[in-house]
């Protein structure tokens, strides 16, 4: 006898299972940001000393941390439309990532509410004492206690 499910929990597991798939389907990724550098050389009749100056360049880099280290690679021309694709296609790993994390986190508290809520009973009904008039026995026998 399976309890059904709310709404919401539904919603919450069909948008998990896209995110999978999603994530199934991503291709080759790469973390990192992808930056145009251009440079000045030291020859002093160079372009690149002119008013205005025409720096050398642009020459491609990948910037990214992985394990606490900091890198940066230099990409040639020819290679900068695959470094792109894969970190764009890494920034939409993140973005499915987060939002699954984002799901399951609801998913969770939607969860242990309905567990709490199905489990909890009603309160019990407080017993009142005749001997003390519905005050607590403490209360009562400290009020004794000051009468003379």
């Amino acid at each position: 006898m399976g309890l059904a499910m709310p709404p919401r929990a539904q919603v919450l597991e069909t948008r998990i299972a896209r995110i999978k798939t999603a994530l199934a389907a991503l291709g080759a990724l790469r973390p990192g940001t992808l930056s145009a550098q251009y440079n000045v050389c030291g020859k002093p009749g160079c372009r690149c000393k002119a008013d205005p100056p025409q720096k050398h360049g642009p020459y491609y880099q990948v910037s990214f941390t992985w394990q606490g280290n900091s890198h940066s690679e230099f990409v040639r021309r020819e290679d900068l439309a695959t470094v792109r694709q894969q970190v764009g296609t890494y920034r939409r790993f993140r973005s499915l990532v987060d939002a699954w994390i984002a799901a399951a986190l609801e998913l969770s508290h939607l969860q242990r509410h309905e567990a709490r809520a199905s489990h909890e009973k009603p309160p019990a009904l407080s017993r009142v004492s005749s001997t003390t008039g519905g005050r607590r026995a403490s209360a009562a026998a400290s009020s004794r206690a000051r009468t003379p």
